[in-house]
């Protein structure tokens, strides 16, 4: 399981001239740095300062733009002893996905808790990873007594992975790096399950995104950390995992060939299968994307 926790990444901001600014923070970029998404910031100068404000008005910071990186990224500099997540949590806002339409401010009431697993450990992603929201503690002692090991490792999800692929290369499209962590007891547990023949079941694309990537420097799971911009599409093979659980994708995404690729590993006829499952969901309603259903390929 994926153990990252999302953070109310998404902040809004005024500038001196009175124009309003959206942003979605990535990453802490150094000292008292944060790197972010900015919109409707074409018009916004390196040196300028934009205005944080939270919902109740009782708490402002200022944000200096120190370099603009292109494509609306920004590296800033908040004018504040506070940690990055401290200000955010005063600030920020659940960063959902825009499928899901709320008005300002209902963000923070039921999705702060709605849009986290119930393992959620450890701050820094700005989605969830949302195979495992349809867990409850009632599952995991259920699969507890049926003998079913269980283990986290973090994947902190950045916006990139939900970037629709615009280039019919598939090699040509470039994963956003994110950064990931696998504990000494969660190698274990890995390696002990793959010794004595049980099946590795990643819940959620990104728990596999890690495994394959580890698996890909060695036979060994061993406690690490790191970063991985790694993109998996047909015909891909899979040397960590037997079974996935995951919801259904966004078209276009790097998600959606992830799961096709996984459907049939080493060719391409996962695809064909990927879209007769598509087909039967939409043809039995079921609902897509983060809040929506799940399935099981193995």
């Amino acid at each position: 399981m994926n153990d990252a926790k999302v953070i109310p990444a998404r902040f809004r901001c005024t500038r001196t001239t009175g124009g309003k600014v959206e942003g979605l923070f990535l990453r802490v970029a150094g000292a008292g740095q944060w790197e972010a998404m900015l919109k409707n910031a074409g018009r916004c100068k390196i040196g300028e300062s934009l205005t944080l404000t939270a919902q109740d008005q009782d708490d402002q910071v200022e944000l200096e733009l120190l370099e603009n990186l292109g494509a609306g990224h920004w590296i800033m500099a908040p004018k504040s002893d506070r940690e990055a997540f401290d200000i955010l949590q005063a600030v920020g806002e659940i960063p959902l996905p825009p499928y899901i339409r709320r008005t300002p401010g209902d963000e923070d009431t039921e999705d702060r808790q709605r849009y986290q697993t119930v393992y959620a450990a450890s701050p820094g992603a700005v989605a969830a990873p949302t195979a495992g929201l349809h867990f409850t503690p009632e599952i995991f002692d259920a699969l507890s007594a049926a003998g079913v090991s269980t283990c986290c490792l973090t994947l902190h999800v950045g916006a990139g992975t939900f970037l629709p692929v615009k280039t019919d290369d598939l090699t040509a499209h470039q994963m956003h790096s994110e950064t990931y962590e696998l504990s000494a007891q969660g190698a274990q547990t890995i390696n002990d399950a793959r010794d004595e023949g049980r099946r590795i079941v990643a819940l959620g694309t990104t728990s596999v995104r890690v495994l394959e990537t580890l698996a890909a420097q060695s036979d060994r799971f061993t406690p690490t950390s790191g970063s991985t911009d790694i993109f998996i599409y047909p015909p891909a093979k899979f040397r960590a995992v037997d079974a996935l659980i995951t919801n259904f994708h966004l078209p276009k995404s790097t998600l959606l060939m992830l799961v096709s690729a996984f459907c049939s590993p080493g060719d391409t006829n996962g695809i064909e299968m990927m879209l007769a499952a598509y087909r039967h969901a939409v043809e039995s309603k079921y609902r897509f994307f983060s809040y929506g259903d799940a399935m099981l390929i193995e």
